[in-house]
Order: structure tokens, then C-alpha cells, then sequence
């Protein structure tokens, strides 16, 4: 049994072929931001900038984006020729497709929030290393008399950060200090460990 396409077509009532208009190429498109998004194909271009943003909170509610567009109208048509398959009214089954395109909307927005928010820049920020215990690396001058360099841990990180000091002794290197506070350049102002 050949299957033809124009007679199957001819077969539908107008708001099936709407539902099957919209289901055929939104599905398509669906599973390609699936697979992309799987493959890394939905990465952002690596850009040279980097930087802290002291204020980002994240990429916040976004309801009205491609993506849920594309989710709203695959549920939408699919819903739709099942409401309607299955004997639904042409009416409560426009109802019942909007509402699951709307919910798939949501649903999507909410998920895409989320994951923004489990994102890290992976950007060092100075100042969590206040409160921090290190260990001097190159020597610092009492009164800040020089920038030494300190080993502490920040963000799960060991790092060698620039440091000053405070104190009325010099800071060896193996001398234990705590980063009392950090300048306007990020470099940690630190005391010697009691």
C-alpha cells in the first residue's frame, strides 16, 4: 500500500492540517536545538573579554524567547491532533493544545532560569579571599613597604596573590597570615596569624 501525501492531506478537516502545519516543521526544528544543545552546538562564541560583573544575577525569567516558542508550538500541534484523534471537540481541543503550549512555555523558562543560575564564570574574585589563612610566598615588608606574593586558597583554588601588610614586622616566607581586607586592585592586605 503506496501512502500519497495529497490525498491523506485532503482527508484532514481545516484545523488538522493547522495542527499538522505547525507539528511537522516546529517538531523538526525541536529536535535539531535538541541535538545542538546535546552536541555544543548552542555554546556562545568564545569572546576575548574577561571580567567580573559585580551585580549579574543571571539571565533572569525569560518567557518570551525562541526556544519556548518553538516548545509552545510543538506541544501546541501535537496535543492538538491527539485532542483531536481521540474525538475532542474542535473548540476544547484549541483550549487544551494552548494551555499545554503555554505550560511547555513555562516549563521550558523555568529550566532555562535554573541552569543560569548553576552557571560560574570561573572569574577569581578577590574578595573571598578575606577572612582566608595563607602562606607567604615572597617576602612582605612591614608598613607596606613592598607587594609580596601569597599562597591561599580562593574558590577551591590555590592561588599566589599580591599582598601587603599592616604589621610592624617584616612577613617571612613561610609565615602564616590571614587577609585581613583587600585594595582597590585587589591586592590582599594581610596580618600574621596568632
Amino acid at each position: 500500500m503506496d501512502f500519497n501525501f495529497s490525498d491523506w492531506w485532503g482527508t484532514l478537516t481545516t484545523l488538522q492540517q493547522i495542527y499538522w502545519g505547525f507539528a511537522i516543521p516546529f517538531t523538526l526544528i525541536f529536535l535539531l536545538q535538541m541535538i545542538m544543545t546535546f552536541v555544543g552546538g548552542d555554546m556562545d562564541t568564545d569572546g576575548s573579554a574577561d571580567f567580573d560583573v559585580e551585580t549579574d544575577d543571571g539571565a533572569g525569567f525569560q518567557f518570551f524567547t525562541i526556544k519556548n516558542f518553538v516548545g509552545f508550538f510543538t506541544l501546541f500541534s501535537w496535543t492538538g491532533i491527539a485532542c483531536l484523534d481521540s474525538g475532542l471537540s474542535a473548540s476544547l481541543s484549541v483550549v487544551i493544545s494552548i494551555g499545554a503550549g503555554i505550560l511547555m512555555m513555562v516549563i521550558m523558562a523555568a529550566i532555562f532560569y535554573y541552569f543560569s543560575k548553576l552557571t560560574d564564570s570561573g572569574n577569581m574574585s578577590a574578595k573571598n579571599a578575606i577572612g582566608g589563612i595563607g602562606e607567604v610566598y615572597l617576602p612582605i615588608h612591614s608598613g607596606r613597604g613592598n607587594i609580596g606574593k601569597v599562597s591561599i586558597k580562593v574558590q577551591g583554588s590555590l592561588r599566589e596573590l599580591d599582598a601587603i601588610t599592616d604589621d610592624n614586622q617584616d612577613l617571612p616566607t613561610g609565615a602564616v597570615v590571614t587577609v585581613t581586607d583587600i585594595t582597590s586592585n585587589d591586592t590582599l592586605i594581610v596580618t600574621k596569624s596568632k
